[in-house]
């Protein structure tokens, strides 16, 4: 199989180095503790003050955690199941791989992008390094071509596809209704800006990610073969990630923040993606393998 070798050491390096910096994020307590600060905007930002995050803002760095622990206890496990079945030939462990490959890069795009400076730099810029050699490669790997004759013929693409493109929307009118309100009224600044440069986390899924999920839906609609390679692994992706907001918001919830009507929404979207991720890799024929699959 292509890239095997090169895949196996990388998949090592990225489970060995996510269980460091996911382990730092939840476990360091260091700190003076919690903080009011002005930014330079004027605006008054409770600052966590303990731990790796100590300089994020509470409410960020209690996601942060509670990501950490999705990315621990979920995600490197996921990778680790998925690089051995991917090891076996099986075109189901390949899409588990490159899905959960897309969250790893996300994630630590995200952090390198938008976490404050903290000795967990270097691991966080190894990761994206990492992750990012490892989708390419994985993706390359898959003769795009030949790919919907894996896929049985119920595989639910044209509901997978309009799910994506839904999401899709959904996220991004969220985010412009945070966004495009302060530019009409003149303040300029959305109150979630806190003291950080930019809307990281925005921008990103505005520019890049929410678009890339509307086409990946658009083309499983259709169906095209580029299609069932983007829907199954976004989906895949999507369904680890929404995961990690699930979390986010339980434990923004735990600490007295109010998550209505988030609460429901973000837990419900979770559940879809999961059973749409299963239902993809599902219908991938099984007996695929490496003879039949270069």
């Amino acid at each position: 199989m292509k890239y095997q070798r090169p895949m196996t050491i990388l998949m090592i390096l990225i489970a060995a180095a996510a269980a460091v910096t996911t382990s730092f994020g939840i476990f360091s307590r260091e700190g003076p503790g919690s903080f009011p600060y002005e930014s330079i905007r004027g605006q008054t930002v409770e600052i966590y003050g303990k731990g790796i995050y100590q300089h994020m803002s509470a409410d960020v760095a209690i996601q942060g955690i509670a990501q950490d622990y999705v990315t621990l206890l979920i995600g490197i496990p996921l990778l680790i199941i998925s690089l051995i079945s991917y090891r076996r030939n099986s075109l189901r462990g390949r899409f588990l791989l490159a899905g959960t490959l897309g969250y790893f890069w996300v994630t630590f795009l995200f952090y390198t992008a938008m976490g404050m400076y903290n000795i967990m730099f270097l691991p966080y810029v190894s990761l994206l390094c990492f992750s990012t050699f490892g989708l390419i490669m994985i993706l390359l790997s898959f003769d795009v071509p030949r790919l919907e004759q894996y896929f049985a013929p119920k595989t639910p693409a044209k509901f997978v596809g309009g799910f994506l493109m839904f999401n899709s929307l959904s996220i991004a009118l969220l985010w412009l209704s945070s966004i495009v309100p302060p530019l009409l009224d003149g303040t300029i600044y959305p109150e979630n800006l806190q003291h950080y440069t930019t809307l990281i986390v925005q921008g990103f899924d505005l520019g890049m990610l929410l678009p890339l999920a509307f086409v990946s839906g658009w083309l499983l609609i259709r169906p095209k073969p580029l299609g069932y390679l983007a829907g199954t692994v976004y989906i895949v992706f999507l369904s680890l990630l929404m995961t990690a907001l699930t979390a986010k918001i339980i434990a923004m919830a735990l600490n007295g923040v109010n998550v209505i009507p988030v609460i429901f929404i973000i837990p419900t979207f979770n559940v879809i993606t999961i059973l749409c991720a299963y239902s993809m890799i599902k219908n991938v024929h099984p007996d695929t393998g490496e003879a039949e699959f270069p």
